[in-house]
């Protein structure tokens, strides 16, 4: 196993540990579920743990592994010492945002949405067009029957796929502030 990987791993299963073993300070059941990778939560229902076949490990001591320290790479920055200062309007938990740098953000959020959703609609336009009622025009290389009802299939699930996404970027808009 490489260096990098074993790494990897360990410090995967430290995290774990650790979350596990904060988890259990706050009373919480910590659960271990199977499967590749194995997950440690506190963040599942009785029942969902159950239909998860994840068992808990209350009560079962938990390790934390420290990582080996590792040099940076050649080349590489050196991290700075103090973290860089947080923009003025950068959000933090439990932080207020200024109403006016939130209604800028809503705007800007409103105008990306609806821009996108044009540029869907025009898509779809398009699509249909192409598709033609599920007769589109033969193509020059479709001399085969079942490559142009490929092509079809194709037109057909692109076009559902774009209704989809247009449905998303409405209910998108729709949640925000008029």
């Amino acid at each position: 196993m490489s260096f990098a990987l074993r790494h990897a791993a360990l410090m995967g299963i430290a995290l774990a540990a650790s979350s596990a073993a904060l988890a259990q300070e706050a009373g919480k059941p910590v659960y271990r579920c199977p499967g590749p990778p194995v997950l440690y939560t506190d963040a599942l229902t009785p029942t969902e743990a159950r239909d998860r076949q994840c068992r808990t490990i209350e009560g079962a001591p938990v390790t934390v592994v420290q990582g080996p320290a590792r040099a940076p790479a050649a080349g590489a920055r050196p991290a700075a010492a103090a973290p860089a200062p947080a923009a003025p309007n950068a959000s933090r938990p439990g932080d207020r945002v200024d109403p006016a740098a939130q209604r800028a953000r809503d705007t800007d959020a409103r105008r990306i949405l609806t821009d996108e959703l044009r540029r869907e609609e025009e898509r779809l336009t398009m699509l249909q067009k192409e598709f033609n009622n599920g007769e589109p025009e033969r193509r020059g290389d479709e001399r085969n029957y079942q490559k142009y009802q490929d092509r079809v299939a194709d037109l057909r699930a692109s076009i559902q796929r774009k209704e989809a996404d247009i449905a998303a970027l409405r209910r998108e808009i729709a949640k925000l502030p008029q």
